[in-house]
């Protein structure tokens, strides 16, 4: 039976009970994909039939533990005195519950692990009745009957693989923690490219046996943990967390709130999560697909990127505005820098760092790189520095040209001109350089940023309309520069760019 598909085959009679059995052990408004689908499974293929009991009261449940692996519900239905009991879960716990004799148990056992090879998930189904009195308080005073196995798959998604396999290059390492059979886990978990073919795997009753020192030796290598009870799963992120691992762990159930909550990151199913999940969860994906894990990392990092580039240009950029105002205090120089100056290159400066930066787009070598240390911050040393080295050598440069000029026997006026032009297309170089740490930036193919060339040609138009309008140019105290000065401004731009790089 295929859930997507518009119409399905008929079930076989001698199948009905099966099915039935599955579809009471069930909630009836299930969050669960696998009871999500044995209840679509259930109202199609026994449509018509007397095997769907929309009727029938629900008096108690059984719920899965980690001593049981299984679930039952107790139901009443308006014409019995007696009450019946579903019940589902590993195969393992529902020929525990039935007592079934040793030999049948193997061939139950061989036929299960068949199955789980072939990457179905795969539960018991089994039934009972108890007489309309006091119920028992464990599952296994019930005399159930064993009905069968029912298989599920769900299939790995043609985008998965390459998702695993890009965490891998970005230095993630991602582990499987399910409640399938071993067999079922690994195939699975190969199909997705978490597993090798060897891959280790650790049981939930191998994990219950194990103290917390071996646990941590365990957990080096192994790429499965398969048959996990709910509470064990919080003991996992508690032991990842414990080696100095930053945990993102997911989840929809309402038994992954404990885990999601302890994760360094819990992730919850937007879709098909309850809300008890999500409600635990500090990230809740609206799309319910492993990918979209590898988008909001691949977000995460160019924006932390993005940022730092942010604060290197702000501190260089503001060391040669300081520099050029206090310079002519100190020697006695002419004002460099006016009010109306300091005006123009904000509008440079501000544009710059809420949207040049915030649109780069990631480098290539990010994804391919270590997962930054926690104790990485966002202004650190690094930053600090580089935007001094970078801010004080363009200081330097403007410094030595405005003499130039001067010395050349210019008027004040037109040195005061040639600076600011040189500071302002300076100011695009250090964006421009900045746009890229890991490589020079005319060699970063496909990566455009269509605001900084907008802000590039804005900066231009402006400077050129300073300079052509006479009452603008007196206003910012400039004199129209000649052809030979302006190539030397583009020239101290292109000097400072090579140092930036």
């Amino acid at each position: 039976f295929d859930c997507q598909a518009a119409s399905a085959p008929a079930l076989q009679e001698e199948l009905h009970g099966l099915l039935e059995y599955a579809v009471l052990a069930s909630h009836r408004q299930a969050f669960d994909p696998m009871e999500s689908a044995i209840g679509q499974a259930g109202i199609r293929l026994l449509a018509n039939t007397e095997h769907l009991h929309s009727d029938w009261a629900l008096v108690d449940d059984y719920p899965l533990s980690r001593q049981m692996l299984a679930m039952s519900r107790v139901w009443r239905s308006p014409d019995r005195l007696e009450y019946l009991v579903a019940a589902k879960g590993t195969p393992e716990a529902i020929i525990d519950l039935c007592h079934i004799e040793a030999e049948r148990a193997i061939a139950i056992a061989a036929r299960v692990t068949a199955l789980a090879n072939q990457g179905l998930r795969v539960i018991g189904v089994a039934r009972a009745s108890f007489p309309a009195s006091r119920l028992p308080d464990n599952q296994h005073d019930f005399e159930f009957a064993f009905l069968g196995l029912v298989a599920l798959q769900d299939p790995v998604r043609p985008e998965v693989p390459e998702a695993v396999a890009q965490c891998h290059a970005a230095g993630m390492r991602v582990v499987m923690i399910t409640g399938d059979h071993p067999a079922t886990a690994l195939a699975i978990a190969q199909k997705a490219g978490i597993a090798s073919a060897a891959g280790s795997l650790l049981s939930g009753a191998e994990l219950a046996a194990m103290d917390d020192t071996t646990l941590q030796a365990r957990l080096k290598d192994t790429e499965v943990f398969c048959r996990i009870a709910p509470e064990q799963k919080l003991r996992l992120v508690q032991a990842f967390r414990s080696r100095g691992d930053i945990v993102a762990m997911t989840g929809d159930g309402v038994n992954d709130a404990p885990a999601l909550k302890a994760a360094s990151i819990g992730v919850a199913m937007g879709a098909r999560g309850s809300d008890v999940a999500r409600e635990a969860a500090a990230l809740v994906l609206l799309k319910d697909d492993f990918s979209s894990l590898l988008l909001a990392v691949q977000h995460g990092r160019r924006l932390f990127a993005n940022l730092r580039k942010a604060i290197v240009f702000i501190v260089a950029v503001h060391i040669p505005i300081v520099g050029l105002s206090i310079l002519p205090v100190l020697f006695g120089w002419p004002m460099l820098l006016m009010p109306v100056h300091i005006l123009f290159l904000q509008l440079v400066i501000d544009p710059a760092c809420s949207i040049v930066f915030e649109a780069e787009a990631m480098e290539a070598e990010a994804m391919v790189s270590a997962p930054r240390k926690p104790d990485v911050r966002l202004f650190d040393r690094e930053v600090l520095v580089r935007g001094l080295l970078q801010g004080c050598g363009l200081l330097a440069m403007l410094v030595c040209f405005y003499l130039r000029v001067k010395w050349s026997g210019k008027s004040d006026d037109m040195a005061r001109t040639t600076t600011f032009l040189a500071l302002i297309l300076s100011n695009l170089g250090l964006i421009y350089t900045n746009r890229s740490w890991s490589r020079p930036s005319w060699q970063r193919r496909g990566a455009s940023n269509r605001p900084f060339v907008w802000i590039s040609l804005s900066a231009v138009l402006l400077l050129l309309l300073v300079l052509a309008v006479d009452p603008i140019r007196d206003l910012f105290a400039f004199s129209l520069p000649g052809l030979a000065l302006l190539l030397e401004c583009l020239l101290v731009a292109a000097m400072s760019i090579a140092w930036c790089e």
